[in-house]
């Protein structure tokens, strides 16, 4: 059974994505596979390398994200270039990982951009996680020390709660405490398991 897990910015969808692991979910984490088809010495990095130019590597010879970030999200034929690069190593990655997943299995797919990227229909089920924006400009600014403009800037480059809460099969609300949240993660899961059954 293929899931999908999404939420905005700071709406404690790693929280989610790592209490599902804890239940036997088997997660693949978008932008983990992202980081690592670009590591030091793999063939995605070289290929950035290629296009790019080898002043995007930090002195270790690491892809220097934040001067890579800066230079395609300021410039669209760029970011096209980049995304060409690194979408087909991220999906080959998905596939091998999928394929590696017990048949039985539920596969959860933690992807942060599943609604802008408009997939959320490849999935049999959409797990959305969900907070009111005060919260999570909030949690930006008490946890990863931003600004209040700089997370609303974050929060508005992303889709809208309404769009997100459009495509959710399971909505989780995460404003209760830890353990409240844990509770409807257990719910959730469970329903998949019993859908899973039902198929």
């Amino acid at each position: 059974m293929r899931v999908g897990l999404t939420g905005g910015i700071a709406s404690g969808k790693s929280t989610v994505s790592s209490i599902l692991s804890e239940l036997g979910a088997v997660v693949i984490d978008a932008d983990l596979i992202a980081r690592e088809v670009v590591a030091k010495g793999t063939p995605g990095l070289a290929a950035v390398v290629e296009a790019f130019g080898p002043e995007m590597l930090t002195p270790d010879g690491e892809l220097d994200r934040p001067k890579m970030g800066a230079l395609v999200f300021a410039d669209e034929a760029q970011r096209r270039v980049l995304e060409s690069i690194v979408h087909p190593l991220v999906f080959e990655r998905y596939a091998e990982l999928e394929a590696a997943a017990p048949a039985d299995g539920i596969v959860v797919h933690d992807i942060p951009l599943l609604v802008e990227s408009g997939r959320a229909g490849e999935f049999d089920a959409v797990i959305v996680v969900d907070v009111p924006e005060e919260v999570q400009v909030e949690r930006m600014v008490r946890d990863r020390g931003w600004t209040e403009s700089d997370a609303r800037a974050r929060i508005a480059a992303q889709a809208t709660r309404e769009q997100r809460r459009a495509v959710a099969t399971y909505l989780i609300e995460n404003t209760g405490t830890r353990e409240d949240l844990r509770q409807c993660v257990v719910d959730v899961f469970e329903r998949l398991e019993a859908g899973r059954s039902a198929s």
